[in-house]
């Protein structure tokens, strides 16, 4: 893909509305080529999405289901004008031009792509809850948003990615991935 992690980057254009709202993603992926995968679902945000700083990448344990392969996850943190139901029809249409089948949680798949959040907002619908509700819990999600945006506030919490990640009770299963 010709990047490098931590660098800053500009993707397309094609935002649909008046206001950059500042976002961030986590992209998982446990199955077929982890690195490839990532990367291709990278290169399919950058069609719509303004990217500007992406994570290192990180080896993780699978949670929830722990007979499943290892994952490899990142975080971009991203502009766009997409509302944020737009964001999640983008996000599962890369899942699915990428070949994940199922939407089952704590499953093997190619590639996973979570709205971490969107702006300073607070959106809870059946389709979409944002903040993500997990990601206070999860090491995988803690350790690369603290790479890029340690002092990120949590809009419920009113805590910062960094204090976040030391409340986080296990984050030995998380290491960087020297591959990437």
């Amino acid at each position: 893909m010709g990047f490098e992690r931590g660098d800053f980057y500009s993707g397309g254009n094609e935002l649909e509305r008046n206001e950059l709202v500042i976002v961030y993603l986590g992209l998982g992926s446990n199955l077929g080529n982890r690195q490839d995968n990532l990367d291709r679902a990278l290169d399919f945000l950058l069609q719509r999405l303004r990217v500007e700083k992406i994570s290192s990448v990180y080896e993780t344990e699978p949670v929830g289901n722990i007979n499943q392969p290892r994952f490899l996850n990142l975080v971009c943190q991203a502009y766009t004008r997409l509302a944020p139901t737009e964001l999640l029809t983008l996000a599962k249409g890369i899942e699915s031009k990428l070949g994940r089948t199922s939407n089952k949680p704590n499953t093997p798949r190619p590639i996973d792509i979570d709205i971490l959040f969107y702006g300073e907002q607070v959106i809870e619908t059946p389709e979409l809850v944002i903040p993500h509700p997990k990601l206070t819990e999860r090491a995988f999600v803690l350790i690369p948003l603290a790479e890029i945006a340690p002092e990120l506030v949590h809009p419920v919490g009113g805590k910062t990615v960094k204090e976040l990640l030391k409340e986080v009770r296990e984050t030995q299963g998380v290491f960087r991935w020297e591959n990437s």
